[in-house]
Formats: structure tokens, C-alpha cells, sequence
């Protein structure tokens, strides 16, 4: 799992994008998630940042999505018209008896 962050604006933008970058490149597997439970300060620079790296896995060939997004991030996705591409994983099907 690629893990974001506490505080995630322009200034850290560059570094993180490229953290995650080498992290995605690393990971084994197949869908890569963003978790950004601890993600307490950002602004519009968080979405551009998920933005790449969804890029960048799609490249891989990897799926891409986003954990535990703060509502306020949710809401600037919507407003920038990118929700869908930063979706949170499905659920795992509850195993059948």
C-alpha cells in the first residue's frame, strides 16, 4: 500500500510524487492503493499528485485507487471532476460457507 503523507501541498508536491513513483514501481501487486488515512493538511496539489500516480500505474499496468480519503479531499475531487478516477477499492466479497 502507498501511503500519503500528513501534510500534502504544492511545496511537497515534487517529493511526494516522486516517493510514491518509486514506491508504485516496487510494488508486487496488481492494484495499486493510496492510503490517505493520515493526510491532514493539503490542497489541490493532493489531487495532481494522485493524479500521476494513477498515471504512472496505469503505465505499470497496475489499477489504481484511493483508501480512507479525507471528506474535504473527496469533495475537491468533485469539484475537479476526478472522483471516479480516484475511487476507493471495492470491498472484498464476504467468503461464501
Amino acid at each position: 500500500m502507498l501511503v500519503l503523507p500528513v501534510e500534502l501541498t504544492h511545496d511537497q508536491a515534487p517529493a511526494c510524487s516522486r516517493m510514491l513513483a518509486q514506491a508504485l514501481r516496487a510494488e508486487p501487486q496488481q492494484q495499486a492503493v493510496a492510503d490517505a488515512a493520515a493526510l491532514q493538511r493539503f490542497d489541490s496539489s493532493a489531487l495532481a499528485v494522485l493524479l500521476e500516480c494513477r498515471r504512472e500505474a496505469l503505465a505499470l499496468g497496475k489499477g489504481f485507487s484511493v483508501a480512507h480519503m479525507p471528506p474535504r479531499l473527496r469533495e475537491l475531487a468533485g469539484v475537479y471532476g476526478v472522483s471516479e478516477l480516484l475511487a476507493a477499492p471495492p470491498a472484498p466479497a464476504a467468503a461464501s460457507a
